[in-house]
């Protein structure tokens, strides 16, 4: 017999952690390639890690609940042919001797990995005072596991910080913790007062993962705001004139959504300085328009991407609204869906908002949110009428965009919008 290892894939561009929300197997249970292993939950997605082999399952390294760093392995198979790591041949014991305690060598001194820690092990070491340099680790690379931490605490036998101060070594500082540990690393929970009456609602995986990738982006990217108002009148009346026939015809709604996507897009193509990332060292300008719409559940905010959406038609980026915000909330969302985007825009006026602020979507460089139409009077030619008025709101990463090319971005999609009629405005 063999062993592999599953390690935590890499289930998104940007992604560089996930949490194991569901183990699907145990110990002892026989599996096929392909089989689902666990369910895992990112800032991105939520997907199930399938089986990259046939064989039995040994050991589950991590717990559910658990953040790992992409590549970090998750469970071991023992798979047939071939032997196990530290197993003899039958025909030499001697051999068996010296295999084994080199095996318990090598676990014993690695401990590459020993002062990574998972949100939940920060957590817990925090709430308990526990001196993390002290606490052996029992998972891969010797790195320490909350199940580690909630034997010491069952035992009573907590280290501190100021027990064996003078033979062991201080915590890692946080510049010498690896970017992931940074970025995940929470900060101390609040003391909140719970009365009587009140309701404690655990946060869930997805939730953290928002919050950690919210977090990343505002402390990160200077955010600045900028805000056109965009006269709908003609785009409002054309779509109503024809959404029932296309409902009929096709299938699916034809949304105001659509109409801005598609503006947003061509806008980008005409500006590709918006289409850009930051990478340190340099700007990246991304070729392929790409993007991402948010889509929200009960509890969660997902941001799948429309591929290409500069080369599709009003009715193909309906389609794929369409397509999205089902898989969405049918919970079937693919990593695929997930990958790949440039630009956010947000539909924060289904939910009535007329003015916001977005967070952008790291590691893009702007977010648009498009809130909700209006009727409004406005003076035109020097007379009062009632138009359907929306705002346009974008945030934008000033280290990547100034103000000026931002502005003629927004003034392109305004402009884009307020032509959109029967006249000069094609559907398919």
């Amino acid at each position: 017999m063999a062993t592999e290892k599953i390690t935590m894939p890499q289930l998104g561009e940007s992604v560089t952690e996930g949490t194991i929300s569901n183990w699907l197997v145990s110990v002892g249970d026989t599996v096929n390639k392909y089989d689902p292993l666990a369910e895992v939950m990112t800032d991105k997605v939520n997907a199930e890690v399938p089986s990259s082999f046939a064989g039995t399952i040994k050991e589950l390294i991590a717990e559910e609940g658990e953040t790992l760093a992409v590549g970090e392995v998750i469970c071991v198979i023992e798979t047939a042919g071939g032997k196990s790591e530290g197993e003899a041949s039958p025909s030499n014991g001697n051999q068996k001797t010296v295999e084994t305690t080199t095996e318990v060598v090598e676990e014993q001194s690695d401990t590459s990995k020993k002062s990574r820690y998972s949100p939940a092990v920060l957590k817990l070491s925090q709430e308990h005072n526990i001196d993390l340099s002290q606490v052996k680790g029992t998972g891969a690379g010797g790195r320490i596991t909350r199940k580690d931490l909630q034997k010491l605490i069952e035992s009573g036998q907590i280290p501190t910080p100021d027990q064996h101060a003078d033979r062991v070594a201080s915590p890692p500082l946080a510049s010498q913790q690896t970017a992931s540990t940074q970025v995940s690393k929470p900060a101390p929970a609040p003391n909140v007062p719970v009365s009587a009456g009140d309701v404690e609602i655990p946060v869930t995986g997805v939730r953290k993962a928002i919050a950690a990738n919210m977090l990343r982006s505002k402390h990160e990217a200077p955010h600045a705001w900028t805000m056109v108002e965009v006269d709908a009148t003609n785009m409002v009346a054309f779509r109503n004139s024809i959404k029932n026939e296309f409902k009929q015809k096709e299938g699916f709604n034809l949304t105001f959504f659509a109409f801005f996507v598609k503006a947003v897009a061509q806008a980008l193509k005409e500006f590709p300085q918006i289409n850009s990332m930051w990478a340190g060292d340099k700007i990246i300008q991304k070729k392929d328009i790409n993007i991402s719409i948010a889509v929200a559940t009960e509890d969660a905010l997902f941001v799948p991407v429309i591929k290409n959406a500069d080369e599709k038609s009003i009715k193909g980026i309906a389609r794929e609204i369409s397509d999205l915000a089902a898989k969405v909330r049918a919970g079937k969302l693919s990593a695929d869906d997930m990958q790949g985007g440039t630009f956010t825009v947000n539909n924060t006026g289904s939910f009535g908002s007329v003015q916001s602020m977005g967070i952008i979507n790291y590691p893009q460089a702007a977010i648009l949110q498009v809130e909700s139409i209006v009727q409004r009077p406005v003076i035109i030619n020097g007379m009062i009428a009632v138009r359907d008025m929306v705002n346009l709101c974008m945030s934008l990463d000033h280290r990547v965009l100034d103000g000026l090319v931002c502005g003629r971005f927004l003034a392109r999609v305004k402009e884009i919008i307020e032509n959109t009629t029967k006249e000069n405005t094609s559907i398919y």
